[in-house]
């Protein structure tokens, strides 16, 4: 059985649902369930599939695998392939993609006060936790 890797050709981005609104193309580019999850374990370093997978564990491998595509197609994540199928795929965030580190720490700290203040919980440290400062 010949396996052949999928195209290196990212599924076009998720369209402007309000053309012109500046909020609406950026929850088109991040707001899909597990993007800005994503974009804060990548702004912590280069990650295989594979890691992505066991660290997010929740999220089904086709899930994954869309949200790093849409990722991709708005140039936020770069795709790597390190050989001959069936390569290790390797993500990193794009300079594009760390331009939107802020606003993923802004969420993150806002998380944290949420927790704190509908759960009286302090943020976990297990390895799906995003109890990190982003850089």
């Amino acid at each position: 059985m010949d396996k052949k890797a999928l195209s290196g050709n990212p599924s076009p981005s998720r369209p402007n649902p309000i053309p012109g609104c500046p909020m609406a193309a950026a929850f088109a580019a991040i707001g899909g369930k597990w993007k800005l999850t994503l974009l804060y374990w990548l702004a912590h370093g280069e990650t295989h599939f594979a890691g992505l997978r066991r660290r997010g564990a929740p999220i089904t491998p086709k899930v994954l695998t869309e949200q790093l595509r849409e990722l991709e197609a708005d140039g936020l994540v770069e795709r790597i392939v390190t050989g001959p199928v069936p390569a290790r795929v390797n993500y990193r965030l794009t300079p594009y993609g760390a331009s939107v580190l802020p606003v993923v720490e802004s969420v993150r700290v806002w998380g944290e006060a949420h927790l704190q203040r509908t759960h009286g919980e302090a943020p976990s440290v297990d390895a799906m936790s995003c109890a990190h400062v982003v850089a």
